[in-house]
């Protein structure tokens, strides 16, 4: 659990006690790439702490897969429809790369939360973290020209950029598979 824990650790200083915790209730996988972890309207009841590999979420919308975010070393993938609301996911997650990935099942997650300060406080600190890049993303999409959302995109997420295919890019900044490639030729 190396990445995640220094993942976790970056964003909140939680304890080798508290690892433990978290240790005793997740279990390693392996999953191909093009996997879905989790499907929009079904119940996964698990998350996903990714060791190894990138994920990306997304949307389909009028037919059309809509990507709304990535993640990659560190990251932890779920259904927030699922852990906070009882409801089935409104979203796909699914591998882009090999993903090695510790799941735990989204009943001892909360469970831990209720229990242990450190891993409540990570949550918390995650969710602000997470909220900000979702306001700040979207303050971008209704005011920057492309060029100035994708630099913006590069600057925060530079390995996506290297590993993931520009259509998922694309997607992700509003605009289309064209208009990107004409972006990164005027660099």
């Amino acid at each position: 659990m190396m990445n995640v824990i220094k993942q976790m650790r970056t964003a909140y200083p939680v304890s080798d006690d508290t690892v433990r915790a978290l240790k005793e209730q997740v279990v390693l996988c392996a999953f191909p790439k093009k996997y879905r972890l989790i499907e929009a309207n079904r119940r996964c009841k698990s998350a996903y702490f990714i060791e190894k590999g990138m994920t990306r979420s997304f949307w389909v919308v009028d037919g059309e897969e809509v990507t709304t975010s990535f993640s990659c070393e560190g990251g932890i993938v779920f259904s927030m429809d699922e852990l906070y609301y009882g409801k089935a996911s409104e979203e796909f997650v699914e591998t882009l790369e090999e993903v090695e990935a510790y799941r735990i099942r989204l009943d001892d997650l909360l469970r831990l939360f209720r229990t242990n300060i450190e891993l409540a406080n990570w949550g918390r600190v995650i969710h602000q973290n997470e909220y900000r890049r979702l306001h700040r993303s979207h303050r971008d999409c209704l005011t920057l020209p492309a060029r100035e959302r994708y630099e913006a995109f590069r600057r925060q997420f530079p390995q996506v950029c290297q590993r993931a295919q520009l259509g998922y890019i694309a997607s992700y900044l509003g605009i289309t598979l064209s208009t990107l490639s004409r972006l990164r030729a005027r660099k």
